[in-house]
């Protein structure tokens, strides 16, 4: 609606400036992109191990994931998911093709096999599956392509099949491959006895710890020169992709104080009769208003953003802010307009009931093909559930007893308690059937259809009564006006017109704006606050986007944001500035340690704790595989230094997480050797197992040769 009021309000001459700007993208992208006339990498999306994946076959590929997965993702998930698909298929089929892994004619009629085996069309007379039929069908398949045939449930042509077998033979070939690399993967004799004495042999522990915060962080200088040299060491940790750091301001679209007081008084004027000039009678009608209406439920879906809703509402069913006034009302009386949520509403009570807050029912479930939850034996039309149902009824009705005709119930849940069902008025239950309950007195029986089928239902008894109350209810969506639409877009438009010589953030202040920063990635798709965006996001990453440049994006239900690039941060490893918040922590811990250790002329753990100020501290019975030492918490480099020593020896200085420390293992408890470290093996075999196929194709993806040009094809 918001967008529609803008187009409306902008002039013949803004049209013009947009489309003329339209086009100047357009072909400027065109230029700039000159293989978008020849073809080229604007047709690759991405080229793997030297093999391309084409840009429309990607899309349609696209396109179908979306048919089957429906609007749950955004377009740019699903162009991931299938990226991610295509990937891992071309590095995976590289490597077969390296070993020599194929599936031969045989074995790919014994997947099929496998896959269709359960299939009618595939089976003879006995039920058993018949090559020679699939054969047949596979046949006629290729004779009357492009064309489609019924296949169980679903339409197939030859070319869905043959894309079915080649999934198929590739899934084959993947189960091979990791089978064959998981035979190789494994656990010794010697790791699992390894294993059991990280667990089972423990020492005790004399130590002190001297900790890095002992020395001030200004007291320890740091250079850039070391940052560079610390980054260079550790260059994975600092590795990066490209970025953008972006700040904008918003203009949001929403309805002022005038508009919200013109929409209260919209609902206001709906009470009364009101009289209207029509241009099709050519004279003054009387419009019947929200007092004197025949039909509340057509006037109110008439009328109103939101249609009638026929049902009694308890006091929690009722909006927060209003609940106590409308549930105070009496029949014929009207509250509001008041707010909730994204309307103004005005509500009128129609009727007051005291109604029970819970129920208790016993039913007969009849379901048919298709129903939810319906399994494979379910045979019945929707035609013969309700006449079986119907005669369930009538033979309750004329006196045979509910318990007697339990069996023919679905419903084996509920008939292990004779049928019975107790619902809350707020129970998940399907809408028909709790509707059955509440709105029902005792004793009345009856059948009724949800998405399960058909029930015959029996109230057997209500309780909790409490005042309930039905309302009609006239809602009005809080919207901008057009006015105000104009007048977002017109202070939108002089903001970034300032900008072009101004100061962006100066800008913002005065007009009482937030500037808001944020940072992505090339293939980023959402800003926190505004969802998907990849407008901005490749605006941002255009190569003739440079630092300082600002531009305005609308944003759909929203309003436009003013955007402007204030770093641009290339692929590679991070500048001192970034990589400081990281390193500049790690380069102190060094430093600090180095001075710790100077510091440090004592041998023994008493005396070294004395001379540093600190207090000597014990750990019992340690393990090699807990890397948690009590007082100091996670220390794995002290901890793997303390089972390097022999009883009663004491550590040199050792540079842990948290500080300098001095151990001295004051007992070893060494474990009993066990007779046979089989079961210990083969839990290790079988975790190790688990992690392969991901490890492996992890390792894969990592050698493998990737021009990933995603941002520049359909992104």
């Amino acid at each position: 609606m918001a967008v529609l009021n803008k187009i409306r309000q902008r002039s013949l001459i803004l049209i013009l400036v947009i489309a003329l700007a339209l086009f100047s993208f357009v072909i400027g992208d065109l230029f700039k992109n000159s293989t978008a006339f020849s073809g080229g990498a604007q047709d690759v999306v991405a080229t793997v191990n030297g093999e391309d994946i084409n840009r429309l076959e990607f899309q349609q590929k696209v396109k179908n994931y979306q048919d089957r997965v429906g609007p749950n993702q955004t377009s740019t998930q699903a162009m991931n998911a299938i990226y991610n698909q295509e990937l891992r298929k071309i590095i995976l089929e590289s490597e077969f093709e390296k070993i020599g892994l194929s599936v031969e004619k045989d074995e790919m009629r014994n997947l099929l096999k496998t896959s269709f085996s359960s299939y009618p069309e595939f089976q003879d007379e006995n039920g058993n599956f018949d090559v020679n039929r699939l054969n047949a069908f596979i046949s006629n398949l290729k004779d009357v392509q492009p064309e489609a045939v019924p296949l169980s449930n679903f339409q197939v042509n030859y070319e869905s099949w043959t894309n079915n077998e080649q999934t198929i033979a590739t899934n084959a070939m993947q189960q091979s491959y990791y089978n064959m690399i998981k035979a190789g993967v494994g656990a010794t004799i010697s790791e699992a006895e390894d294993e059991y004495f990280a667990d089972a042999k423990t020492v005790d522990l004399k130590y002190v710890q001297i900790p890095y915060a002992t020395i001030a962080d200004s007291t320890v200088k740091v250079s850039k020169s070391e940052i560079k040299d610390y980054i260079k060491k550790n260059e994975k940790k600092f590795k990066v992709d490209a970025s953008r750091e972006v700040v904008y301001v918003e203009f949001k679209e929403e309805a002022s104080k005038k508009d919200e007081d013109a929409i209260k008084a919209n609902l206001r004027s709906l009470i009364n009769d009101r009289v209207e000039y029509s241009d099709i009678t050519e004279s003054t009608d009387t419009i019947a208003g929200f007092d004197s209406a025949d039909n509340v439920e057509n006037f109110i879906n008439t009328n109103s953003d939101l249609k009638y809703n026929d049902v009694y509402l308890r006091a929690s069913q009722l909006p927060a802010t209003a609940k106590d006034s409308l549930m105070d009302l009496e029949v014929g009386e009207y509250y509001g307009p008041y707010k909730d949520g994204e309307y103004f509403k005005l509500s009128k009570a129609i009727a007051i009931e005291q109604r029970p807050d819970s129920v208790k029912v016993r039913h007969i479930l009849v379901p048919y093909v298709g129903t939810t939850r319906a399994d494979a034996s379910i045979t019945k039309t929707r035609e013969e559930a309700e006449k079986t149902a119907d005669s369930i009824l009538n033979k309750i009705k004329s006196g045979t007893k509910f318990m007697d005709l339990l069996e023919l119930s679905s419903d084996k849940v509920s008939n292990e308690s004779d049928g019975e069902i107790e619902m809350a008025y707020n129970s998940s239950f399907a809408p028909e059937f709790k509707a059955y309950g509440f709105d029902n007195k005792e004793g009345a029986i009856d059948a009724v259809e949800t998405s399960f089928g058909f029930h015959v239902i029996e109230v057997l008894d209500q309780s909790n009564f409490n005042k309930t109350i039905k309302l009609a209810t006239l809602a009005d969506r809080i919207e901008p006006s057009e006015e105000t639409l104009q007048d977002v877009f017109n202070r939108m438009s002089k903001f970034e017109i300032a900008a072009k010589d101004g100061d962006f953030n100066a800008l913002a202040k005065e007009r009482d704006l937030t500037v808001k920063p944020v940072t992505f990635k090339e293939l980023d798709e959402n800003i926190p606050g505004l969802g998907s965006q990849r407008p901005i996001v490749r605006w941002a990453f255009e190569e003739d986007t440079e630092v300082g440049d600002y531009k305005n994006f609308p944003i759909a239900g929203y309003g436009f944001v003013v955007a402007k690039v204030v770093e641009k941060n290339e692929e590679g490893l991070m500048n001192v500035e970034d990589a400081s918040v990281t390193a500049l922590p790690e380069i102190r811990k060094e430093k600090k340690a180095k001075m710790i250790r100077e510091k440090i002329t004592a041998y023994t753990i008493d005396d070294i704790a004395k001379n540093q100020g600190q207090s000597p501290r014990t750990a019992a019975a340690v393990t090699m595989n807990n890397t948690t030492l009590s007082g100091a918490g996670q220390e794995p480099k002290v901890i793997g230094a303390a089972f390097g020593l022999s009883e009663g020896k004491t550590s040199k200085p050792i540079d842990g997480s948290k500080g300098v420390y001095v151990v001295e293992v004051t007992k070893i408890n060494e474990a009993t050797k066990l007779d046979n470290y089989t079961s210990i093996m083969n839990r290790l075999n079988t975790a190790r197992k688990n992690t392969v196929q991901n490890k492996v194709y992890q390792a894969l993806e990592e050698a493998a040769e990737i021009e990933d040009n995603r941002a520049k094809t359909v992104y």
